[in-house]
């Protein structure tokens, strides 16, 4: 008890950072995640699409070249669509990479395997300096 007392900052420092990865586990964030340059790579070698789960109105304000627009609230609807890509790696974005991250476990449990998020999403393409598009010539 003497030891917990007197190194309370470092325990819980150490259930606190426990936590932290337990939690990423749980979410389905081992593995689920690909930076930047993971993403060119997987999009370059593999023919990985992507896909865009921000709303139309953010998309249109800039997203990868060829990317396609579901909307994570239309995932149900356009089914038919997701149905397509499962045996294709998959890297699923958002502004943040926190909808995408939500979305990665959704696909995953509708059978998806190869599916990723952008970790940090668009805001981390853009910091990266990776060009952005606003032509229409993602697939809606």
């Amino acid at each position: 008890m003497d030891f917990i007392q007197q190194n309370l900052m470092l325990v819980i420092l150490t259930v606190t950072s426990g936590a932290m990865l337990l939690f990423n586990l749980l979410q389905g964030g081992a593995g689920a995640r690909v930076t930047t340059s993971e993403a060119t790579n997987l999009i370059n070698r593999e023919d990985a699409q992507v896909l865009d789960v921000r709303e139309a109105a953010d998309f249109a304000t800039g997203h990868l070249a060829g990317a396609r627009n579901i909307p994570v609230a239309k995932f149900e609807e356009r089914a038919a669509d997701l149905e397509k890509l499962k045996a294709t790696p998959l890297i699923v974005c958002c502004e943040t990479g926190i909808r995408s991250m939500k979305a990665v476990s959704t696909l995953k449990k509708q059978g998806f395997e190869r599916v990723f998020s952008l970790d940090g999403g668009i805001a981390a393409w853009n910091k990266a300096g990776l060009p952005l598009t606003t032509k229409k010539d993602g697939r809606k």
